[in-house]
């Protein structure tokens, strides 16, 4: 047996057994070895086994204050590990107890907290049945180092599970832990799903709690309530501070990581065009897993109950006033908006990734979302500002968002020769028609094209040399020459026939 010593005895009944001619295997197991044992004791001699001892080899060097000192430490502290108290021995007896005697200090400490030391918690094993429980979580994604267009993307996941099966559902978040993604995450992930299990269990998300230091206190949100009441589901959290309670899904969070960061080796990059094309990597990911348990799936999906007829509301909103700069404040972040939309009051639906902006039910504009940091914030489209700025092209030059008007780095250099070898106005009035012609039917990526080409062979890209490249040549048709007799107008004036 592999890990135990052959006794004396052991052999001498094995040998026994081999005398009344019983087979290798049959004496071995009566001996109480391997087969293989048995084969290397006829073929290569018995060694005996060396008595177990039960003496010390050496005295213990913390006899002297293990019962005076170290015992009166763990009771009053018992979570103290041993490297601390070994470093509080050695303050109070210098060159008495070197570092090297750590692991026989660590051996004693651990042997006393087992027979003397306080209990531990138990982690209780749950049986889950299908259709019971979903768990949800967000979890911190910005150190797989995933960049759009090489800036780094600095975002999380909202990550759905379904507790039996362990199918999941995962969505990319821009922003933090808010009501508006953990909503549409959660109801992303219960339409995928194709049903509702009669519980949803969280940890203490300020989007759904309402965490109070009096533990007493502690209430659900009234959004969360809406949010759980639609779906009647029953809304459930760990304690507080006790993360395990939500292993079912804390657990995956790692693993759902390491399938995206092995994706993306093998990828071979990662950077990303867009979000867009990053959202639909991930997704291809939970998919690809996904299918691997679609069998517990398919038997969960029996015991999930019907979805209702439609989803409810997945964002917060607000009402802001579009000023005569044609831009809103929202969430202390300036977004700019058609200007035919100025002293106009939108009504704002916020998403985790944008914003909808209606007037009565009609939607208006569709912003990408930003998010305020240490520094101030904007977003300026310049597609939306340029017809006013086409009349008054001078206010170019002193325009507070005039970063914004520069969509790539060739326009920047474009600006930059303009305002070098000509003068302050037909600078202005140059630049500006360079962009309105970018702004017109989406051909930016046109323009930006050409002005490189310009700029690379050293030519002052000019606002007329851009135009020609969209201006369209009037063709006419040939008109065949028609002769008349000039004898007919004899008869107009009188004359003969």
């Amino acid at each position: 047996m592999s890990g135990r010593k052959i006794t004396k005895q052991q052999i001498r009944i094995y040998m026994q057994s081999r005398k009344t001619r019983q087979t290798q295997k049959i004496a071995a197991a009566q001996a109480g070895f391997s087969e293989r044992s048995a084969y290397n004791i006829q073929n290569r001699g018995f060694i005996e086994a060396k008595p177990s001892h039960s003496w010390k080899t050496r005295k213990d060097p913390f006899n002297p204050v293990w019962g005076t000192e170290v015992i009166f430490m763990l009771e009053a502290s018992p979570s103290l590990q041993a490297k601390t108290i070994l470093e509080e021995l050695q303050r109070r007896y210098p060159g008495e107890y070197p570092d090297a005697m750590l692991r026989t200090l660590q051996r004693r400490v651990r042997k006393w907290k087992a027979i003397f030391g306080p209990e531990k918690e138990i982690i209780f094993r749950q049986s889950h049945p299908p259709g019971w429980q979903g768990m949800s979580d967000f979890t911190h994604a910005t150190k797989l180092e995933v960049t759009i267009q090489k800036e780094k993307l600095e975002h999380m996941f909202y990550h759905y599970r379904l507790v039996y099966s362990k199918w999941e559902a995962v969505s990319v978040v821009l922003g933090g832990e808010s009501f508006s993604a953990l909503s549409e995450g959660l109801q992303n992930a219960l339409w995928l799903s194709g049903g509702v299990p009669e519980t949803h269990r969280t940890d203490s998300l300020s989007a759904a709690y309402k965490n109070f230091s009096d533990k007493k206190k502690e209430e659900f949100t009234k959004d969360y309530v809406d949010l759980c009441a639609h779906y009647q589901v029953e809304p459930t959290r760990n304690n507080k501070g006790i993360a395990h309670e939500n292993g079912a899904i804390e657990a995956s969070h790692g693993d759902l990581k390491n399938r995206v960061d092995q994706a993306l080796m093998l990828r071979g990059s990662r950077d990303f065009p867009s979000i867009e094309e990053y959202k639909q990597f991930i997704q291809e990911i939970v998919i690809q897993y996904n299918r691997r348990i679609h069998k517990k799936y398919i038997e969960e999906l029996a015991f999930l109950k019907d979805l209702p007829e439609r989803k409810t509301i997945d964002f917060s909103e607000e009402r802001v006033l579009v000023t005569t700069s044609s831009t809103i404040r929202v969430r202390d972040v300036v977004y700019s908006v058609p200007s035919r939309l100025i002293g106009m009051i939108l009504k704002v639906h916020l998403y985790d990734d944008r914003l909808e902006c209606f007037i009565g039910s009609d939607l208006v504009v569709d912003l990408e979302r930003k998010r305020r940091s240490h520094k101030r914030v904007h977003q300026i489209n310049y597609r939306h500002v340029i017809g006013a700025l086409h009349r008054k092209p001078q206010a170019f030059r002193n325009y507070i968002y005039r970063e914004e008007l520069f969509p790539t780095l060739a326009f920047r250099e474009t600006w930059e020769r303009l305002n070098e070898e000509l003068d302050s106005r037909t600078a202005c009035r140059e630049y500006v028609k360079i962009l309105k012609e970018a702004a017109e039917g989406d051909q930016e990526s046109i323009v930006n094209g050409f002005l490189e080409e310009q700029l690379h062979c050293n030519i002052l890209p000019l606002a007329a040399d851009v135009q020609k490249l969209f201006r369209k040549e009037t063709k006419y048709p040939l008109l065949k020459p028609i002769h008349h007799d000039l004898a007919s107008y004899d008869v107009l004036v009188g004359g003969a026939l």
